[in-house]
This record gives structure tokens, C-alpha cells and sequence, in this order.
């Protein structure tokens, strides 16, 4: 089999529901064992009931945030440069797409984590670090951001480029391989009965997964080297100068909007640190909650962005709004469905990751609040993916500087002003929704142009 004839069976082959389920559920299982060993951090260390520890990785979240930023960069930019690329019968283009994405993501990895060490106590401090929870974020940084910081940005890379030539099982078993292996390692890394290194464990374990995610990658683009449109080669990157800036344009908004969920999310954990520390360990755990429905948003967009880009490049316009709808429809139903349990169950799922009253009761108030922007959300990321699919940047861009930049810090202000504390979890339903009414405006006038 050649290697435009496998994308072509996977995009071009089969139902239209079909080829959506079978991009959209491997990308989604991906994004829920993801979700899973990242709660197990917050779980496994708020077992030592020591609100401290559970501080130290909710003021690390941000810059952690900034590997999938740079991921998507290259990641999310190269998939959908890709796909078209195979939309438009080229396969050795987008070999040299994926060549040029990978390289420079691993270089901008290098460059990113070496900084964030130099610069990382004044990094952690604004990101709400205290003197009691600055060391022990250190600790976990060190690991989970500047060891396995390269190895964490290129699984995701990898990742978004083998599903982008229609093997989205090979990269949801990838993924979720290194997340099984995070669960394991972290209780042993974590627990007192067996190595007792608390949070600085969990970030031993963040790095060995990530690790092993990138090596079971790189073996089976050997393996597959004659029948996959991904070449990796360095040769490829003379090519930088004609496909790099298509990609940094295409990938741009989705690490914007990740850098700035970044100052968005350290700034929320500042606004609460003047609070009490009980109330920035229940911010870190409603972060870990609330991404229950947004990492299922994300698994569908990621599914979606191959099929969508492959099918606009094709000129089949009528296959990837059906599978635009179908996609849609799934995320937002997910979406409701946590709303309602969130809401129903808000004390009993927080105390799921600590023993404390004080840290459950802020936990419980601020997620029924924040909840009430998933619906909104689980619409926006498919928008904003289906502007990236279709080459539509300037549209992207807007959306995601909507939803996290240009309103919260100042919304942030004005509701902690209105209703200390609590009015910062009310920020997040405020600009899902205006970014909803902003990309909505988008696509139809698209669709007036006869663009969409």
C-alpha cells in the first residue's frame, strides 16, 4: 500500500460517520488517559493531605501549559498542512511538512525548557508560588517541565502528525501507553509506604511516560518508513523557508491560546493565593475536574482536524461540514453531561483528591461556577480547529485571543472586585461564551462568501 493510498482509505473511503468515529474515538481515548494520569498527580499526592504539595503543582499547571502551547505550534500547524497537503494528492510535500514540523518543535523545546530553568523561581512566584509551596514546586518543575519538558512537547507533535495521515489508533495507543505508565509509576513515586517523593515524584513520573510515549513514536515511523507520508529526515528542512511559515500560521492560535491560558490561569491562582492556601489546593483540583469535558473538546477537535483539513483541500465541502456537524454534536452532548453531575456532585468529587473541609467546601463553590462554561467550550474548539483545517488563520486567531487573553485579566479585576474570591471562577462562562458568539459570526459569514 502506498502511502497516499492509507490516507486516502482513512479520509476518503469510508461513511462519513464512520470515518468521523474512527478519527474522533482513538483521539478522544488518548485525551481521557491523558486526563486521567494528570489527575492522578493531584490524587495520588492530595493522599498525603498536605495542602502544600497539592499548592506546588496547581502553580506549575501554567507552565506546563507552555509544552502543549509550543506542541501546537508545530503540532496542530503541521497536522492540518499535512492533511491538506494529501487533500491535494502531494504526498511528498507533506513529508517534508512533517520533517520541518518535527525538527523545529524539538529545537524550540530545547530552547523553551532551558530558559524556563534559568528564569524558574520568579516564573513560580508569579504564578501564586508562596514561600511554603516554592520549593516543592521547584522540585516538580525540574521534572515535569525541564527534563521531560522536550519529550512532553514531541508526543504530542508526533501525535498530531500520525493522526493527520489517518492512523489515529496508532496515536491514541501511543499517547495512552505513556499515561498507563504514569498511573503506575505514581504511587510508587508519590507514596510514603514506597519511595515518599510526594509532588517531586509525580513529576519523575510526568517525564519517564512522556519518554517512553516519544520512543514507541519513533520506532513505528522506522518501521513504517516506506509506507508513511511522515519522513523525518533532517534533508527536509531545506525546505523550511517555503512550508514553515504556513505552518506557524495555522499553528499559531492554538499555541496562543495556550500561552495564554498560561497568564489567564497563573493569574487566577494569584487572585486566590491572597486568599488562603486551602483555596489554591481547590483551585488546583477544580482545574483537574473541569478538564474532564475540555479534554473530551480537545479529542474530538483532534480527530476532527485531519478530516476536516483533507476534506476542504479536496473541495469536498459537503463530507467535512456533515463531519463538523457530527463532531459538534458529540462534544456539546459530553459537555452537558458534566454540567449536570458537576453540579449534582460538586463536594463529593472534590473530595475524591483530599481529605480537607476547608479545601473541599472552596473546591465544590468554585466548580459549580466554572462548569457553566463547558457547554460554550465544547463548541468553540471545534470552531477554532475547523478555521485551522480550512487555512483560515486570522479567523482562528481572533477566537482563541477571545477565550483566553485579551478579556480575562481584566474580567478577573472587575469580579473579584464584585464577589471576592468566588467572582474568579464566573471569568472563564463570561469569554467562552462571547468567543462562541465571535466564531459562530466567523463561520457564517465564511459561509456567505461561499468560503466555507
Amino acid at each position: 500500500m502506498s502511502s497516499l493510498q492509507n490516507p486516502m482509505q482513512a479520509f476518503d473511503g469510508l461513511p462519513i460517520r464512520q470515518a468521523v468515529f474512527r478519527q474522533i474515538f482513538p483521539a478522544v481515548a488518548s485525551q481521557m488517559i491523558t486526563l486521567i494520569y494528570n489527575l492522578a498527580d493531584t490524587y495520588f499526592v492530595g493522599l498525603l493531605n498536605q495542602p502544600s504539595q497539592t499548592a506546588a503543582i496547581t502553580v506549575v499547571y501554567s507552565p506546563f501549559l507552555m509544552l502543549t502551547a509550543i506542541s501546537n505550534l508545530f503540532g496542530v500547524g503541521g497536522a492540518s498542512a499535512l492533511a491538506r497537503a494529501l487533500g491535494h494528492k502531494a504526498p511528498d510535500k507533506a513529508r517534508e511538512i512533517a520533517a520541518i514540523s518535527f525538527w523545529w518543535g524539538a529545537g524550540a523545546s530545547l530552547v523553551f525548557c532551558a530558559l524556563f530553568w534559568v528564569f524558574a523561581a520568579p516564573i513560580l512566584s508569579l504564578c501564586g508560588a508562596t514561600a511554603d509551596t516554592l520549593p516543592i514546586a521547584l522540585g516538580y518543575a525540574k521534572w515535569a517541565v525541564v527534563i521531560g519538558g522536550p519529550a512532553t512537547i514531541l508526543n504530542t507533535l508526533l501525535a498530531n502528525l500520525i493522526r493527520a495521515e489517518g492512523k489515529a489508533g496508532q496515536a491514541s495507543f501511543g499517547v495512552s501507553m505513556g499515561g498507563i505508565v504514569n498511573l503506575v509509576l505514581d504511587p510508587l513515586f508519590i507514596l510514603p509506604q514506597f519511595l515518599g517523593l510526594g509532588a517531586v515524584g509525580a513529576g519523575m513520573a510526568t517525564c519517564l511516560s512522556n519518554v517512553l510515549s516519544v520512543v514507541y513514536f519513533l520506532l513505528c515511523l522506522v518501521r513504517q518508513r516506506n509506507e508513511s507520508v511522515i519522513g523525518l529526515h533532517p534533508r527536509h528542512l531545506r525546505h523550511s523557508r517555503k512550508y514553515l511559515g504556513n505552518i506557524l500560521a495555522i499553528g499559531f492560535p492554538s499555541a496562543l491560546q495556550y500561552a495564554l491560558t498560561v497568564v489567564a490561569v497563573a493569574a487566577q491562582s494569584r487572585f486566590v493565593s491572597q486568599y488562603t492556601t486551602e483555596a489554591v489546593a481547590a483551585l488546583g483540583i477544580v482545574k483537574k475536574l473541569d478538564q474532564l469535558p475540555l479534554y473530551f473538546s480537545i479529542g474530538v477537535s483532534n480527530g476532527l482536524l485531519p478530516l476536516l483539513a483533507y476534506h476542504y483541500a479536496a473541495g469536498q465541502q459537503e463530507k467535512r461540514r456533515a463531519a463538523f456537524r457530527l463532531g459538534a454534536g458529540i462534544s456539546l452532548l459530553f459537555a452537558l453531561v458534566c454540567l449536570v453531575l458537576f453540579e449534582g456532585f460538586a463536594p463529593q468529587l472534590a473530595a475524591l483528591f483530599i481529605d480537607d473541609a476547608t479545601t473541599i467546601h472552596y473546591a465544590a463553590g468554585f466548580l459549580r461556577r466554572m462548569v457553566i462554561a463547558m457547554p460554550m467550550m465544547s463548541l468553540c474548539y471545534p470552531l477554532i480547529i475547523q478555521f485551522q483545517a480550512m487555512g483560515k488563520a486570522r479567523e482562528s486567531l481572533v477566537c482563541s485571543i477571545l477565550r483566553k487573553g485579551v478579556l480575562d485579566i481584566p474580567l478577573l479585576f472587575l469580579m473579584d472586585t464584585l464577589f471576592p474570591l468566588y467572582g474568579c471562577m464566573w471569568v472563564q462562562p463570561l469569554v467562552d461564551g462571547i468567543s462562541l458568539v465571535a466564531a459562530t459570526a466567523f463561520y457564517r459569514r465564511l459561509r456567505r462568501r461561499g468560503e466555507a
